[in-house]
């Protein structure tokens, strides 16, 4: 990789003494830049004037007891986030890569570990600060034992530290009381016998919202601003793709490890679906449309902590087993809060199934910048005709949402047409037809 013309002289570098600490380093020289060897145990080190600033582990040093934990790259598109919590404290014994504290992002939650084993020594950031990338959020001493940090404040420290008792309230206080009290007698006997009476602001709690319910509450916002919403809906008869499901999941399971579900045969639809309509798999961009020639679904996974849409990359080419593994990972990894910003970017079409929580029937959102989002829903026994006669069926509603702008009517309702006859029929996918 090279680097653009940088405008400072070169010169020879002299290994700087408050580095000795470093493990395994040697030093190349770029134009004015100073990079240690080793990337995991080093940070790159350049000059004031230079644009590049890149940081891959999260620690610095000051001397060579202690090092600095500090806030790790966040990824391409994230440029701050919120410190959350703590998870230890001054005087805790950490190991080396133990996490000590969590940053809050948009869109994932960020790990901040000891770069060596040591004890914490003081925090210079507080909770609920917004740090970037490079930020120093702890100084960490290799060699203090935890029982030093642990020193109880000395009895002249706390007398010192005691604030002085507040002085005696003066009399004319207390004066001024009644007048106060008389006051508000008044305002009550103005007030209306018909004005509501709201319950005390005691019983109210405010709380700082999460960066990541900002997020989707903008993205949220943003896509009923932008887009022309239009829902179309449909309901399947899930009998036959019930059916094959019960018929072959334990060979499933013993071949590839994963339980056969239905999210699987939405997905190779959706797929198929796709193909028939390229139109529903493109996008605005400015006065421009972008066709796409691969297909990445976007599953909405619900977390304690707000909506995640992971990314299936290249659906297209798997099969039942692969889209499976796919999604148990994902949703394993949303659980936890492991995602990373790569397993969210992206995506052309979004499946969001409301029916795990009872939904019977619902509009979803586009998720920005698509174009349509399909919704599944709840599994209910109803009664429907077949062939002349009256049978309960387990039937589902299936709702597409679009943007009306890129998408007509005649498109939309032939997609999810699509799809009502994959599940209906999956034998559809073996022939192509």
């Amino acid at each position: 990789m090279s680097l653009g013309p940088v405008n400072v002289p070169l010169k020879v570098v002299s290994f700087l003494q408050s580095y000795r600490h470093a493990r395994h380093f040697s030093t190349q020289l770029l134009e004015g830049v100073l990079r240690f060897s080793k990337p995991t145990r080093g940070r790159y080190l350049l000059p004031n004037a230079s644009p590049y600033q890149i940081w891959n582990r999260s620690f610095a040093s000051e001397n060579g007891d202690l090092v600095e934990a500090v806030v790790p790259h966040m990824g391409e598109s994230v440029t701050d986030g919120t410190l959350a919590n703590f998870l230890k404290k001054p005087g805790d014994r950490v190991e080396a890569d133990e996490v000590i504290a969590q940053i809050e992002t948009d869109k994932v939650t960020i790990d901040v570990s000891s770069p060596e084993a040591g004890v914490i020594e003081k925090f210079t950031a507080s909770e609920g600060d917004t740090v970037t990338p490079g930020t120093i959020i702890a100084t960490i001493s290799k060699s203090a034992a935890p029982s030093e940090a642990h020193v109880a404040p000395s009895k002249e420290t706390s007398q010192k530290e005691t604030p002085p008792p507040p002085p005696p309230e003066k009399p004319k206080v207390e004066e001024k009381t009644p007048k106060v009290e008389s006051v508000k007698k008044q305002a009550s006997k103005l007030a209306s016998p018909s004005e509501p009476q709201l319950p005390p602001k005691e019983r109210e709690r405010r709380v700082s919202m999460p960066r990541l319910r900002k997020r989707i509450a903008n993205r949220l916002k943003d896509s009923q601003n932008t887009f022309a919403l239009l829902t179309t809906f449909n309901e399947v008869d899930m009998t036959n793709l019930m059916k094959l499901r019960s018929d072959y999941k334990d060979e499933f399971v013993k071949k590839h490890g994963v339980k056969l579900g239905l999210m699987s045969c939405f997905v190779k639809a959706a797929v198929s679906a796709l193909q028939n309509q390229p139109i529903v798999n493109a996008v605005i961009d400015g006065d421009d449309i972008i066709y796409r020639d691969y297909i990445d679904i976007s599953v909405a996974v619900g977390t304690s902590k707000g909506l995640v849409v992971p990314v299936i990359r290249d659906t297209e080419g798997m099969n039942f087993a692969d889209i499976e593994k796919g999604i148990n990972s994902l949703a394993k990894k949303a659980t936890e809060g492991a995602l990373s910003i790569d397993e969210m970017a992206g995506g052309t079409f979004t499946i969001s199934n409301g029916g795990v929580y009872g939904s019977l029937i619902s509009t979803p959102i586009i998720n920005p910048p698509q174009s349509a989002i399909l919704g599944m829903h709840s599994i209910v026994q109803r009664p429907v005709v077949v062939n002349g006669d009256i049978l309960a069926r387990p039937m589902m509603y299936l709702a597409l949402t679009y943007d009306h702008r890129l998408i007509d009517g005649r498109e939309a309702v032939l997609f999810l047409r699509r799809i009502k006859d994959v599940v209906e029929d999956p034998r559809r996918l073996l022939l192509d037809i």
